[in-house]
Formats: C-alpha cells, sequence, structure tokens
C-alpha cells in the first residue's frame, strides 16, 4: 500500500524520494524516523529499505528486540565476532521497534553494531521514544549518549508525528462521514 502523503504533512514526497535513493545508504548515514505507534515508520522503513535491495544494495530488516536476541545468543554461542561481522556487511541495517523495550546488558551489545557501521554504511531505525527517552531503554546514560551520538551523527530525521493512521482508519470504518 502507497503511503498516503496527505494524512501526514510531516513526510514528504521529496524526502522519501531521496530516501528510495541508494546515494545516502552508500555515504554511509543514518535515517532515524521518531512518531507515535501508528504514524508509519514501520511502512517507510520496509518502503525505503525494499527500494534500496531493488537498486542491487544489500539490506536487512530486523526489530531490535530480535537483533539483541540473536547478538545474545551469540555471545552464549563465542559467535558474537562473526555475527557483527555479518552485519557489518550490509549496506542498509533498518531496526524497527527501536525503543520498544527495555534493554539489559545484552542491550549493550548493539553498540557494538553501531560501532562498526558508524560512518561506512547506513543503518535506519524506527522508534517511538524521543531522544530523551533513550537512557530508559539503555538503563546507561554513557551507552546512550554514545548510540544516539553515532545513529544521529550526519542523520535524516523523520518524524511521523503523533496521530495514529491505523486508529483514524478503524474509527472512519466504525463511524463513516455521511457528508463525504
Amino acid at each position: 500500500m502507497p503511503l498516503d502523503f496527505a494524512k501526514n504533512p510531516n513526510v514528504t514526497p521529496e524526502v522519501v524520494a531521496d530516501l528510495k535513493s541508494p546515494t545516502w545508504v552508500r555515504e554511509g548515514r543514518p535515517l532515524v524516523l521518531i512518531g507515535d505507534s501508528g504514524t508509519g515508520k514501520s511502512h517507510l522503513l520496509i518502503g525505503i529499505g525494499t527500494a534500496i535491495a531493488e537498486a542491487g544494495l544489500s539490506v536487512r530488516y530486523t526489530t531490535t528486540s530480535a537483533l539483541v536476541n540473536e547478538l545474545a545468543e551469540a555471545d552464549a554461542n563465542r559467535r558474537l565476532s562473526s555475527v557483527i561481522a555479518r552485519y557489518s556487511k550490509i549496506d542498509l541495517l533498518c531496526l524497527d521497534d527501536f525503543g520498544y523495550l527495555n534493554l539489559d546488558r545484552n542491550g549493550a551489545k548493539l553498540h557494538q553494531i553501531f560501532t562498526e557501521r558508524e560512518e561506512r554504511k547506513a543503518t535506519a531505525v524506527a522508534t517511538n521514544s524521543p531522544f530523551t527517552e533513550w537512557d530508559k531503554t539503555f538503563g546507561d546514560a554513557r551507552l546512550c549518549a554514545a548510540i544516539a551520538d553515532r545513529i544521529t551523527f550526519r542523520c535524516t530525521l523523520i518524524q511521523t508525528g503523533t496521530e495514529s493512521y491505523r486508529l483514524q482508519a478503524t474509527q472512519e470504518s466504525l463511524f463513516p462521514n455521511p457528508s463525504a
């Protein structure tokens, strides 16, 4: 389903068109999508990732919690270095649901992923948490600052807003506007 730009003036067709071009990925620049639930962050993340893959670059989409679990399992099996090396080769890493869960010490392994990718490979995150709340996710102010510093340096930031498209669609289906 295409993105309805009329529903969210914060997201412009020009910015999305730029993000569908692989230039920013080749430059290793980050993308941060911030907004409340239902505002199109995941939709944008998947659409942009698909466009970049269609341009011939490697893309990996995962949730942040799935990546943290994969890193913890790799660490337990003494394969952490090889998993981090694999993620450092992907042209665009798309992390969804960034900041939804409070991360334990295994979440600190994300820092290694960001460090390996910094300024070389692009990382895109979708989050419902403003930067001021990221310290709650990581539980360590220095770790939070280091990750935020890496993910925001030269980033494209899109704020998708607060109005849930899903809630609006549900309300419109339950209570259709007779004058429309």
